[in-house]
């Protein structure tokens, strides 16, 4: 999070790779041709801030790991201008070093342009106050790639649960981590909750059957493959139910078609 943090954030007349790669300097054994992978984090805007909403697995294995952050940030082009939010879903690849782990790559969110016409469904989510969207996910939805899938259960748990939703499509590794099998989420069929009815799903003190009573809803819903903190028993399949170090941090939420 330091390392997006200081690529995103700058005083007045801060910006540019050079002015980002002597505050990326600042953190200590990060490589500065990172600097170079910070996309849509680097704006021409005179000045920016930052703040990360959440920061979850995408995956963790023994000497890997991936970290999507999740972050609204605020520019403008300078003194006396109008300040445009704005934002993105960083999948942040780390190796293990010591004495901390060590940044290998970033891989911005890509949502793609918004969609001329929505359907009636996207159209729904994204007014329903009840489903928080940050940027990359919103823009997601705008880009019409999320399937009707997705989006009838995002409603149909709108109705008995607040949601934050962190991840879609965009912003989420190609492939489930460690392996060769492709994502549902890139493909968008799936999505990825990180706080329900304002608890996060990671907090120790959110009740447990809050947490278990979401993931058998997201189940009725539709969804095949339904990953939180702990394994869940019942299931229509086998493997409806899953839980890895993976997911102890949030519902993942997923569909076949």
């Amino acid at each position: 999070m330091q390392l997006v943090e200081a690529l995103s954030s700058w005083p007045p007349g801060g910006s540019g790779a050079p002015a980002a790669r002597a505050r990326v300097g600042t953190l200590g054994g990060v490589d500065g041709a990172l600097v170079d992978q910070a996309g849509p984090l680097l704006t021409p805007a005179d000045q920016a801030a930052l703040q990360v909403i959440d920061a979850q697995y995408g995956g963790i294995l023994a000497t890997t790991a991936s970290v999507l952050v999740v972050c609204d940030q605020w520019t403008s082009a300078g003194p006396g201008s109008a300040v445009t939010a704005g934002g993105t879903t960083v999948d942040v690849r780390l190796s293990a070093a010591a004495p901390r782990w060590t940044v290998t790559a970033l891989h911005p969110a890509d949502p793609g342009p918004p969609a001329a016409a929505l359907s009636a469904t996207a159209t729904q989510v994204l007014a329903d106050a009840r489903i928080d969207l940050p940027p990359a996910a919103l823009a997601d939805v705008r880009s019409g790639s999320v399937h009707d899938t997705v989006l009838r259960a995002m409603l149909t748990l709108a109705q008995a649960y607040t949601i934050s939703v962190s991840v879609v499509r965009s912003g989420h590794p190609l492939d489930v981590f460690g392996t060769d099998r492709p994502s549902d989420h890139p493909l968008g069929r799936a999505f990825d909750v990180w706080r329900i009815n304002g608890r996060a799903v990671v907090d120790p003190s959110t009740p447990t059957d809050l947490v278990d009573g979401f993931m058998r809803a997201a189940a009725a819903a539709g969804s095949y493959n339904v990953g939180g903190p702990r394994q869940l028993s019942g299931g229509a399949t086998p493997n409806q139910f899953f839980t890895d170090d993976t997911h102890h941090d949030h519902v993942h939420i997923g569909f076949s078609s």
